[in-house]
């Protein structure tokens, strides 16, 4: 998907990209405010300009993939069957222009052409127990800390929010960084030590079969500490040197792949006010969960703009997968019914019991395998009602007819949905800036492999023309 590069933004049209979002944002927020499970009970079609309407309508999912999302398919050519209002083609092109570009600057072949589950840019040993999408992560992330380490001189790695510590271990044991690793589950940590125990014990053997191949002299495994880092407060932890680095003058990078919701705020605000951190490459994920108010907005530009404020929902549409789903519309699979089959069960659920709005309802198996009137008697059942309701089937099956029309709302929604983390993304960008601090914005991972691919790095001295480094791929 094209988009617009961080790095090519002066601060002053920083801050008038966050005017522009913010008002792209107010303009269409009754489609980024809508829940698709209320689309029949709101009647979130006919929220929707006639104009729209006419050109939407009746598109199936591979149309509205290459049309509206503009994902076609490798060398297919964009056919509109009718001409489209001038409104929805300029609501396209906004979500296209005001976007942060999540297409890496590197060009190389796939590290999964030979096995989908194994890459082929990382040996055998730090593939084990390490899922392929995982296995990109900690690679790219890896291999960019450490470039950033060496530019920066630092002298120890913080991965904050470690979980069984993949990316730690690639880093230390892979990379020779020091490394402490910080996790606030218990569980977690101790088998991210028997994990980085195995690994040691592999490497060794390695070793002692073929010396020349791996490298010899000591190594250094993650340090693990368990605790919960809080978003409000400096986490004096976090800043203590290893034994094994210098006492003095310690020079810190913190990390985090995917740090949830607030515990992407907090590695910011470690970086803002602690001297001896001096560099930071944080992935952020979760939007939802940010505390509101504290996790957004941070920069005082973003705060004073008209139409700034985030709800959650809206937050929440940003963590979706806008690749994924549109290689799902290209299959055109049945998997694509359960929006719509949930939005019919919302309507039983409001007849039935009015003051129980959008209630979860735990996965039903196989739904595209069901009736729609099973899958409403099953999700009754899991909500607590009666699943032998008298249901209107000629009404459910009318809900049903509209199928491509849910998908269509969703997938507007969708395109929308980029321009909301685009938002928080550059808010942190500005804080940052507005500190007097260096901080870039870069797509690091694969969006097919890992959605949010989005990695913020920040130092407390200029880099140049050295950030080009950071997003060039090793051989």
């Amino acid at each position: 998907m094209p988009g617009v590069s961080a790095r090519r933004l002066s601060h002053e049209e920083r801050r008038q990209l966050a005017v522009n979002l913010t008002r792209v944002v107010t303009l269409y927020r009754s489609i980024l405010d809508a829940y698709i499970i209320e689309f029949f009970t709101d009647n979130l079609w006919g929220t929707l300009p006639c104009s729209w309407q006419e050109a939407l309508d009746g598109l199936n999912p591979p149309q509205l993939a290459t049309l509206l999302l503009g994902m076609p398919r490798e060398g297919e050519v964009a056919r509109y069957r009718s001409v489209w209002p001038l409104t929805l083609l300029a609501l396209k092109s906004t979500a296209y222009a005001l976007a942060f570009t999540r297409t890496p600057g590197f060009q190389t072949p796939s590290e999964f052409l030979e096995n989908p589950s194994q890459s082929s840019r990382l040996t055998a040993p730090f593939r084990k127990h390490v899922r392929p999408k995982k296995q990109h992560e900690i690679r790219r992330l890896g291999e960019l800390v450490k470039k950033l380490s060496d530019l920066t001189g630092c002298t120890q790695v913080v991965d904050v929010g470690s979980g069984q510590g993949h990316l730690s271990r690639f880093m230390s044991l892979g990379l020779g960084l020091m490394v402490k690793s910080i996790e606030g589950d218990q569980r977690l940590v101790e088998r991210a030590q028997r994990l980085d125990q195995e690994l040691l014990q592999t490497l060794e053997k390695e070793e002692k079969r073929n010396p020349k191949v791996v490298q010899t002299g000591p190594r250094h495994p993650p340090h693990h500490v368990v605790r919960w880092v809080d978003p409000t407060t400096l986490c004096e932890e976090l800043l203590l040197p290893l034994e094994t680095s210098p006492q003095s003058g310690a020079r810190l990078l913190l990390t985090g792949l995917h740090a949830c919701g607030d515990l992407s705020v907090a590695l910011l605000r470690h970086f803002s006010c602690c001297p001896e951190v001096v560099a930071l490459a944080s992935v952020g994920c979760c939007y939802m969960k940010l505390s509101d108010p504290g996790g957004y907005p941070l920069s005082q530009w973003v705060a004073g703009l008209p139409g700034y404020e985030l709800p959650y929902r809206l937050r929440e549409g940003a963590c979706h997968a806008l690749e994924e789903y549109a290689e799902r519309l290209q299959k055109a699979g049945p998997s694509l019914r359960t929006h719509c089959y949930r939005a019919a069960l919302e309507t039983v659920i409001r007849c039935a019991q009015p003051e129980l709005r959008r209630p979860g309802v735990q996965g039903i198996p196989r739904v595209h395998e069901l009736k729609i009137e099973e899958y409403v008697q099953r999700g009754l059942q899991r909500v607590g009602l009666d699943p032998h309701l008298p249901l209107n089937v000629a009404a459910l099956q009318a809900h049903q007819a509209q199928e491509n029309r849910v998908v269509a709302f969703f997938s507007l929604a969708l395109l929308l949905a980029p321009l909301v983390e685009t938002l928080i993304l550059l808010d942190r960008l500005l804080y940052l800036q507005e500190q007097g601090f260096h901080a870039e914005l870069l797509p690091i991972f694969s969006p097919e492999l890992s959605p949010r691919n989005l990695v913020l790095v920040a130092t407390k001295g200029p880099l140049g023309e050295a950030l080009s480094l950071l997003e060039t791929e090793d051989s």
